[in-house]
């Protein structure tokens, strides 16, 4: 493929609360675009282009080959851009509008997953009430430790690990303020790792050493405040275990091309799904391009991969 003949689109930004880190990922991806030998046009998508006619005139006008996806977050991951695009024939990186909602909805793909004998933590959703949300800790039946987390946001904002029952008013708060839904699970202890699968193979698993309590926001974003070990310390059954998991986890949801699924390896019992990531972070502390480096794909070999499988399909969901 003669990569100098085509125009990509990089949409990145939005306005969820992931937009600093989607800015990121998005100057990262155009730069390894260029690198790759593509034409690129960078498009920082903000709260203006709410307005969907609008938005669709503004991508016509980019005159892009294809759509690369690097919006975190809100209208990025949860399949409004994605029935967009497909609506304007324009072709775009990873998965269609109604796997990337079924992830986004972390309490539908719970669903999903235990339909189909896929472990995760146990769970419960709460749903936001007018007025009534700071008092909310009663109606948890399940007992701490817990994870309270907004039920469709990602890079950890929001989150709250709760080790007394007191501490569940807070928490669930917190979470209201960035969500519709609210996704209380119980806490498992053990190795937390994430497995990148692309083109429907899993790369290889890497665990996750925050510096912090956990994974949050500042561990994942911040050089040095987590480690990256791969490969990651648990038995040799287990991780074969996980990324058959993972594969699986994403095609029960209908993703494609590329995701990231992050697991919980407990000392006793098989790996255990937490959710599924449709837009998976591309900056310079990402998972997702760090797997893939280690299987032997570079970032700008990478990103071109995206971009065929893209092509591909021709603008079709």
């Amino acid at each position: 493929m003669k990569t100098g003949f085509l125009r990509v689109g990089v949409l990145m930004g939005g306005w969820s609360t992931e937009r600093a880190v989607s800015l990121v990922s998005g100057r990262k991806v155009a730069e390894g675009l260029r690198a790759a030998g593509f034409s690129t046009v960078v498009l920082d998508l903000t709260a203006k282009d709410k307005d969907e006619k609008k938005l669709a005139a503004r991508l016509r006008a980019a005159r892009m080959d294809v759509a690369f996806i690097a919006l975190h977050g809100g209208y990025g991951e949860n399949g409004g851009l994605q029935a967009l695009l497909s609506r304007l024939k324009i072709p775009y990186t990873g998965s269609g509008s109604l796997a990337c909602g079924l992830a986004m909805q972390k309490a539908c793909a719970k669903l999903v997953f235990e339909a189909n004998g896929i472990a995760t933590a146990p769970w419960q959703a709460l749903e936001k009430r007018k007025g009534a949300n700071d008092k909310r800790g009663r109606e948890v039946g399940l007992k701490p430790p817990l994870v309270v987390k907004p039920a469709d946001g990602g890079s950890a904002i929001g989150v709250t690990i709760v080790r007394k029952k007191e501490q569940l008013d807070r928490a669930l708060a917190l979470a209201f303020k960035t969500s519709h839904w609210v996704l209380v699970e119980k806490f498992i202890e053990g190795v937390e790792v994430t497995a990148g699968v692309l083109r429907e193979k899993a790369l290889p698993l890497i665990e996750i050493v925050p510096a912090n309590e956990f994974y949050d926001y500042d561990a994942k974003y911040t050089p040095g405040r987590s480690k990256h070990l791969i490969p990651a310390r648990i038995p040799a059954g287990a991780a074969r275990e996980a990324r058959a998991l993972a594969v699986k986890a994403g095609s029960v949801l209908g993703c494609r091309d590329f995701y990231r699924v992050d697991l919980i390896v407990p000392k006793k019992g098989g790996p255990q799904v937490l959710e599924v990531n449709t837009v998976p972070g591309m900056t310079g502390t990402s998972l997702f391009p760090e797997a893939a480096a280690k299987a032997g794909t570079p970032f700008p070999k990478l990103l071109k991969q995206l971009v065929v499988l893209a092509l591909s399909r021709k603008g079709r969901d």
